[in-house]
């Protein structure tokens, strides 16, 4: 019965995936999600629509972000969007609080049914961190968000499965392990907003002299760096 529910999970999650995916690559291709011009020509639709609609653009996004992460895990590309659709405060706000849901449900779903699975697979490659967070969990599991550990954020979102990690200690620790990145990132896709709203023609280089485009980039870089350091200290 376990392995039967497993699979039906699996199946599932296969089928939610490959329904999101068509439905994005139906509607655009891949040049076009990547065409800063095509951004520009439909700016104002988007714009006209958050105008009125707000409220329903917010509640839409915050669900689709939620699915997004519980189903691909990928945060970046969304925090991007959520901070060129509703400027940087807003979009990290949103993004922040529908990650950490995403999360949270993800894992509450692998912690259910596939514990046995996930301990088995990575268990020998992250021994080290297992005394870390039986000192304090939240503190680890925080700064372990904030560093990366240098793993994935979808296999970040299952690791503690393996330490069997209090759910309310794992909400906090992702929510506010992910805001300086995610702040970051929605930081540059307002400024990307902005940047397009003042210019008719995109020049690449004047994109990055921009003080909205540059300042979350030298941030990102300077959360490598403290990250750097943080892991040398706390996970030596």
């Amino acid at each position: 019965m376990k392995l039967n529910i497993k699979l039906l999970l699996g199946f599932i999650y296969t089928i939610c995936f490959s329904i999101l995916m068509y439905l994005i690559f139906s509607k655009f291709s891949i040049k076009e999600l990547t065409d800063i011009t095509f951004i520009n020509n439909n700016r104002e639709i988007i714009n006209n629509f958050k105008s009125s609609n707000r409220i329903l653009l917010l509640v839409g996004f915050f669900i689709f972000s939620v699915i997004w992460i519980l189903l691909l895990g990928f945060a970046s590309p969304i925090a991007l969007v959520s901070g060129f659709i509703f400027g940087k405060w807003t979009g990290t706000i949103i993004s922040v609080c529908s990650f950490t849901i995403g999360c949270t449900l993800l894992y509450c779903l692998v912690n259910l049914y596939f514990k046995d699975f996930v301990k088995k697979k990575l268990t020998g490659k992250i021994e080290k961190y297992i005394n870390l967070f039986k000192k304090n969990e939240f503190f680890y599991f925080l700064l372990f968000r904030f560093t990366g550990g240098g793993m994935p954020f979808a296999f970040q979102n299952i690791l503690p499965v393996i330490f069997n990690m209090k759910i309310k200690n794992y909400f906090f620790a992702t929510f506010f392990g992910l805001i300086p990145g995610i702040f970051v990132f929605n930081a540059l896709g307002s400024g990307i907003d902005k940047f397009i709203s003042n210019n008719n023609t995109i020049v690449w280089y004047k994109i990055f002299l921009d003080s909205e485009i540059y300042l979350p980039i030298i941030g990102f870089f300077l959360i490598i760096i403290i990250t750097f350091f943080l892991k040398k200290i706390f996970f030596k």
